[in-house]
């Protein structure tokens, strides 16, 4: 393990991530370029002592999933994570594993589309990239623990409103495309291990989940009509397209509305408010 040089690497990267990057507000009072340690610990869910032990050259050394998860928060891309595993003394991820790793292409795509809340998933259902109009429909979804920042588990075993559906017709289609989603992933990706862990932790809490699982159906995320509950403006109706991105297996989410439309309004409201609450 080169501890100094795998330091400098995390200190290099986090300055170059942008806060609107990862979907965080960039604030007015930022002293440095970049995250700051305080972000990237969240995102990759971890303690801020454990980055600061890390940009300093010392600490234990990380295993191979801490480095996937700082990997991800820090937008690093496939070359520059390899380096940084090899850096940490372990061999990178080989081919056949989920990739939880964004092109820059695709963040910028994520810029350009700033009217619309978009997310980029796994193939599993992580949620590896968002705009900040998405997080402020969904919530802040850099709040959830590393492991649960996926929709399908959130759908089963959590408790965002990010998987709230208005009727049962839709949310049962919902339900169903998700186990579908994951049928595909287990059968093009059988030896990852995270997938493995998550469809079992699945099978074995949510009644639900084990019932439309041992249908054996499957299917990809497909374009649908997906009502959000938010807290304040209450159900949000809006279009759900999905881009494939068959390199890395990986899926734009984008939601839109007709123009002139009440959810249209709700959007253009969220647009200026962003993550804040509204007063009562």
């Amino acid at each position: 393990m080169n501890r100094a040089e795998l330091a400098e690497v995390l200190r290099t990267a986090r300055g170059r991530v942008r806060p609107q990057d990862v979907g965080l507000p960039s604030g007015t009072r930022r002293q440095v370029p970049g995250l700051r340690r305080e972000e990237v610990a969240m995102l990759a869910g971890m303690s801020v002592d454990y980055i600061v032990r890390l940009e300093q050259g010392r600490g234990p050394r990380p295993s191979g999933q801490v480095l996937s998860a700082l990997a991800q928060a820090l937008r690093l891309n496939d070359d520059d994570r390899d380096m940084m595993f090899r850096l940490a003394g372990h061999e990178p991820p080989q081919p056949g594993h989920v990739s939880t790793v964004v092109r820059p292409s695709v963040l910028r795509l994520l810029d350009r589309m700033a009217d619309l809340p978009v997310l980029v998933l796994s193939a599993k259902g992580d949620v590896l990239a968002w705009n900040p109009l998405a997080a402020a429909l969904q919530g802040d979804m850099s709040a959830w623990p590393r492991g649960r920042r996926n929709l399908i588990w959130q759908r089963f075993l959590g408790s965002s409103r990010c998987v709230a559906a208005e009727t049962p017709d839709e949310d049962d289609a919902a339900a169903r495309a998700s186990v579908g989603t994951l049928r595909a992933a287990q059968a093009r990706y059988p030896g990852d291990p995270d997938l493995a862990q998550m469809i079992a932790e699945l099978r074995r809490r949510s009644p639900r989940f084990e019932e439309l699982w041992r249908e054996g159906r499957s299917s990809p995320w497909r374009a649908a009509t997906k009502t959000i509950n938010h807290p304040e403006l209450g159900p949000i109706s809006l279009d759900c397209d999905t881009l494939l991105l068959p390199d890395t297996n990986q899926t734009v989410l984008v939601y839109s509305t007709e123009p002139g439309t009440a959810e249209a309004a709700a959007l253009d409201l969220l647009r200026v408010t962003g993550l804040q609450h509204l007063a009562p």
